[in-house]
């Protein structure tokens, strides 16, 4: 964390702030919505000579990096509630950090990093691993916090790849997802006609060197760059 701007994303003030506080980060800036935890924050910004910034507002709402100046790293303990949404929108900006720290309820944080051809494959999983370098770093118990949660935690650690898709790709990318797992048990033809109709759906995938006839938990990250590349093509064309 040496000379980089911490922004800190989590319910309530605690461990986390402080353990960044205390780590080499050049400064901290907690993004925080509810009014309490922000007064709480106070003593600690009170005492951190001036390390620590406190931003009131909805993290779902917030640039988070127009807050801070390059290098930027997010470290968060997320909202359960809303960690996939805050997860998308930050890996739509992915390019504008370094890493993101991030804790999820177990079975997000397992979507995330899971592996093609699994249940826990997805959209996540795709968007994460297209944008980053996705690795599932820390398991946690119940009984790590107290109160204790009814569910297992998990930490995951984001490292951006140095080549973004541009807006425009993430958001086609994000359809072509959206689609193609929104029908699990349907063949890519089938699952992919609403978003192209019938006669792209069949004839995109083959142009990607993807047989229509597969399902989406059975391709890779790489082919579905391919096949979101070729339907960008195809839009730009049109």
């Amino acid at each position: 964390m040496q000379g980089r701007h911490a922004i800190e994303v989590g319910p309530g003030p605690g461990g986390l702030t402080r353990a960044l506080l205390r780590s080499e980060a050049a400064d901290v800036t907690a993004v925080e919505v509810d009014a309490r935890a922000v007064a709480a924050l106070g003593e600690l910004a009170d005492a951190s000579a001036g390390r620590l910034r406190i931003v009131e507002a909805d993290a779902l709402r917030t640039d988070l990096a127009a807050l801070v100046p390059a290098p930027r790293r997010i470290v968060a303990n997320l909202p359960y509630n809303i960690a996939s949404p805050l997860l998308v929108g930050w890996l739509r900006q992915a390019a504008a950090y370094e890493s993101l720290t991030l804790m999820f309820q177990l079975e997000v944080a397992e979507r995330i990093c899971a592996a093609p051809g699994g249940g826990d494959y997805g959209r996540l999983a795709v968007l994460a691993q297209w944008t980053c370098r996705v690795a599932l770093a820390l398991r946690i118990p119940p009984a790590a916090f107290v109160p204790p949660p009814k569910v297992h935690s998990a930490v995951v650690h984001l490292e951006p790849h140095a080549a973004q898709p541009d807006p425009a790709l993430f958001t086609g990318m994000e359809r072509l997802t959206a689609a193609a797992f929104g029908q699990r048990r349907k063949m890519l033809r089938g699952a992919l006609r609403p978003l192209l109709g019938a006669e792209d759906a069949e004839a995109l995938p083959r142009a990607a060197g993807i047989a229509p006839d597969r399902r989406a938990e059975t391709l890779s990250v790489a082919e579905f760059d391919l096949l979101a590349r070729r339907i960008a093509a195809r839009g730009a064309a049109e």
